[in-house]
């Protein structure tokens, strides 16, 4: 015999708080993530930071929902927002910063790339003075380890260019991902109160 009592709507709501504790879980583990892969991030930004950061933003909007919207800075979902917002922008700047590298179109700010060819051409120079008795040897192979040494030295220069720049374009989209999200929310909640209010109530 069914219970009329509360009973079943604190089953509900226990399970809805499980799943939200589930979801907080998950954002914090998400965000965890992302920041070990920052540190353990050495020399240049490689292809497999893109790998990561799309996984982590793969994982996190399949798995994570934020609360139902309500009004005020220090609601329950205000809080949930910031911190969702916040892992979305650091796995995306994680994502991009190889992309960061590489183009420029993609990290135009003026001044900050000029220096790092001047590092290569340093790197080169030292790598023939350093094998500079091997010359006469072998000039291919100097060449070939020049190459790569100016090459490395760009690349971590680069990188090291890029990490500066990388909270900026973090805070860029969480405010984004935010501003859209918070919107979506609003849009939604006042939707559906709107069709509540429209529909015709049924009198026994």
């Amino acid at each position: 015999m069914d219970d009329p009592t509360p009973r079943g709507a604190r089953g509900a709501a226990s399970t809805g708080a499980g799943r939200d504790a589930s979801g907080q879980a998950g954002i914090v583990g998400m965000g965890l993530a992302a920041v070990l892969t920052f540190a353990l991030a050495q020399g240049s930004w490689q292809w497999f930071a893109t790998y990561i950061g799309v996984t982590l933003l793969a994982v996190v909007f399949s798995f994570y929902r934020l609360p139902t919207w309500t009004p005020g800075l220090r609601s329950v979902y205000m809080r949930n927002l910031v911190a969702f917002a916040l892992v979305v922008g650091l796995c995306a700047a994680i994502a991009l910063a190889p992309m960061m590298q590489r183009w420029a179109w993609l990290f135009p700010m003026p001044g900050t790339r000029d220096r790092c060819p001047a590092m290569g051409d340093y790197e080169s120079l030292r790598t023939e003075a350093a094998l500079a008795g091997l010359a006469g040897r072998d000039t291919a192979a100097l060449a070939q380890a020049r190459d790569v040494q100016s090459h490395a030295a760009v690349a971590d220069c680069l990188s090291a260019t890029t990490t500066l720049w990388l909270p900026v374009y973090a805070a860029g989209v969480a405010a984004l991902v935010g501003l859209v999200t918070w919107s979506i929310g609003r849009f939604r909640v006042r939707g559906r109160s709107t069709a509540a209010g429209r529909r015709p109530s049924h009198r026994a």
